[in-house]
């Protein structure tokens, strides 16, 4: 074996999807494609300080976990890194990932239980896409690159929007970034061409109007279960702040239980999509603002909002430099906090209960299998200085 060459044992998935080991010296390796209890040959790509990164050679035994993927360009496409683990175990992968998230960068005690929902469908079972058209072909960017993989089918997409992929690899049009949607009513819809129409999505208590260049969930059969856990941790008491409120995905459940509620949203498109929601509901009491979330709370007085709930869905990035200072000045006795990334949430779970906030519960939601992305609803109470207005 080679100077440049590793055999080394599996023992656990990394949060960006790679398997990660021990080298002979103690420094960790990251492998990608590679499973715990996997045997590898290795080969050295990368070398740092305290670890190295490595490109599979070789499985010369495989884990118990290991499984084959579906899809014949798994490995070389960036939008998939654990098809070839058991699904179970991305289960098991992705609380761990969210607890040592929560530990080492939140400083937090992770309250138990801390349930892990697992979604309904592990292929098959996403309605929105993000694909890439260039020179005449249609796919997804290749694993940390900038370069087209070419796609006509995706085995983790709704049959509707497959088929709606292979029907734009047929027919590529121009270049640039294409959105694709697919409604529950099995309507599809792009943001490009004749298909920019509006679809209609479910919160698990009824419909909300979305279209296909605007965020909503992507995994219709957990949309429910995380609207559920969000306004039951809100709870129906006192005033209401929502933040990032994109279309009214948790606002309509939130209006039906608050007397009170301000929302707000910087993009118009969205802004639209959710004033029209909130009209079809026949809701009026809702107060719309469109604004950055982080330009409301440097604003003078945000706390006359006096808000004793919040609620709050920002984008991977987490929220805004000095905007969790500003958050738990605001006073509010409940912030439930739905994020995508366990880092970023953590991170901003320190900064909270650094305030007088304490850390209640936890709960992961599996919206995206085959991937090492996770979701995750936190709920932090007020101590007694947090709750000082």
């Amino acid at each position: 074996m080679s100077a440049s060459e590793l055999e080394l044992s599996i023992d656990g998935l990394a949060a960006g999807g790679d398997g990660v080991g021990r080298g002979p010296d103690g420094r960790v390796v990251f492998v990608p494609a590679t499973v715990p209890g996997d045997r590898v040959r290795v080969q050295v790509v990368q070398e740092h300080r305290r670890y190295l990164r490595g490109r599979l050679r070789e499985v010369l035994r495989a884990g118990g976990d290991r499984v084959e993927p579906r899809c014949p360009v798994f490995g070389s496409c960036g939008g998939c890194s654990w098809q070839h683990v058991a699904y179970p175990a991305q289960l098991r992968a992705k609380r761990a990932l969210l607890c040592d998230a929560l530990q080492r960068i939140g400083g937090l005690r992770v309250p138990e239980p801390l349930p892990m929902h697992a979604s309904p469908r592990s292929y098959g079972y996403r309605s929105r896409a993000r694909v890439h058209v260039h020179g005449g072909r249609v796919g997804f960017l290749r694993a940390r690159s900038h370069e087209l993989c070419p796609v006509s089918h995706c085995p983790v997409l709704e049959p509707a929007l497959d088929a709606l992929l292979e029907e734009l690899s047929d027919r590529p049009s121009g270049d640039g970034i294409v959105q694709l949607a697919a409604g529950e009513d099995g309507r599809v819809a792009c943001s490009a061409g004749s298909r920019k129409q509006a679809l209609l999505v479910s919160n698990g208590e009824g419909s909300l109007e979305s279209s296909a260049g605007v965020f909503v969930q992507g995994n219709p059969g957990l949309r429910g279960p995380l609207a559920r856990a969000v306004v039951e941790a809100a709870g129906r008491e006192g005033r209401c702040l929502e933040l990032y409120a994109g279309i009214g995905f948790f606002t309509l459940s939130l209006a039906a239980r608050f007397g009170h509620l301000v929302v707000v949203e910087a993009s118009r498109r969205a802004l639209r999509h959710l004033r029209a929601n909130l009209s079809s509901a026949g809701i009026h009491h809702v107060q719309v603002r469109c604004e950055p979330v982080e330009g409301m709370l440097r604003k003078p007085g945000p706390s006359a909002l006096q808000p004793d709930v919040i609620v709050l869905d920002p984008p991977r990035v987490g929220l805004p430099g000095g905007s969790a200072e500003r958050l738990g000045g605001l006073g509010a006795r409940r912030i439930v906090y739905v994020s995508c990334d366990p880092a970023t949430l953590a991170r901003d779970l320190r900064q909270l209960t650094a305030l007088g906030y304490k850390l209640e519960r936890v709960e992961g939601f599996d919206l995206f299998p085959q991937t090492a992305h996770v979701e995750a609803v936190a709920t932090l109470s007020a101590g007694r200085e947090a709750g000082k207005r």
